[in-house]
């Protein structure tokens, strides 16, 4: 299965301002991608490209004062499978946990596991471990966080998500990771593309998809609190602890948000797309 991926974003700053953009599919990745456009960024400035420690790809530029746009278009080949579920899947032993897993059990920015640790072990602790505990907390987050656009708020954590019972894809995915670290299950964000694919098609306009992932029987598997089943054709981003380390974009100074535009669709057979959704 092949997947026509991109965006168009515009940004409007008063004075010169330095960014960094996270938009490139994760190097996890690379190998699926058929074919894609460059960056492209209008009017065009010099753009350096690097990793951060989470081995995400971060593009670094200066946007001009005035307004300025940033798209890419891509074609990014996919199995075509939902999800992985294993049912079977164990927690494992924190003694036997990989370091770079163990950073994943610690509270961060929007995942405060010292104030719902207590609600998280009431909650989950009588809930067999491994993957019954993460599906358990999956829906309990499904059911206790009503989704809507309109419940956007950057500032929104973890307790705050628990407390308010409302919230947008980033919330359900930090609630679920804080009640997985605090159970002792390493738990980690993403961010990235996730059409409506094998799905009835949803009539809000379409955007990025936070979701999670959690470490069992020594490898990672996607869970997705907000809409609680499989899906098909998730194609990552970035990783990190919370939606600090995985922003789209980050600007060092004020702007605005003037355009924006994701597009994930299913592609016919050995079609090409790529440059149509960017003309």
């Amino acid at each position: 299965m092949r997947i026509n991926i991109g965006f168009r974003i515009a940004l409007e700053c008063p004075q010169p301002t330095v960014a960094t953009l996270m938009v490139d599919v994760h190097p996890s990745r690379a190998d699926d991608i058929v074919e894609q456009t460059p960056l492209i960024v209008t009017p065009s400035v010099p753009i350096s490209r690097g990793f951060d420690p989470f081995s995400n790809v971060v593009h670094r530029l200066v946007l001009p004062a005035g307004v300025t746009t940033i798209e890419q278009d891509g074609v990014i080949e996919d199995d075509g499978k939902p999800d992985l579920v294993n049912l079977a899947a164990c927690q494992v032993p924190l003694a036997k946990l990989p370091a770079d897993a163990m950073a994943y059990l610690l509270g961060s920015r929007y995942c405060e596991t010292d104030l719902l640790a207590t609600e998280a072990w009431r909650l989950f602790g009588r809930v067999p471990e491994g993957w019954s505990r993460v599906q358990a907390i999956c829906d309990f987050v499904h059911e206790h966080i009503e989704f809507g656009y309109q419940h956007a708020d950057c500032t929104r954590s973890a307790f705050r998500a628990y407390q308010e019972r409302r919230g947008v894809c980033r919330d359900f995915a930090h609630l679920a990771i804080t009640l997985c670290r605090a159970t002792n299950i390493p738990a980690r964000y993403c961010t990235g593309y996730l059409g409506d694919i094998g799905v009835p098609r949803d009539p809000a306009p379409m955007d990025f998809s936070a979701w999670f992932e959690v470490y069992l029987d020594g490898r990672w598997y996607a869970f997705d609190a907000r809409h609680n089943r499989p899906r098909t054709g998730r194609v990552v981003i970035g990783r990190g602890r919370d939606a600090t380390d995985v922003a789209i974009v980050n600007t060092f100074g004020p702007h605005r948000l003037a355009h924006f535009e994701v597009w994930t669709d299913e592609l016919p057979a050995h079609a090409r797309r790529v440059g149509s959704a960017a003309a």
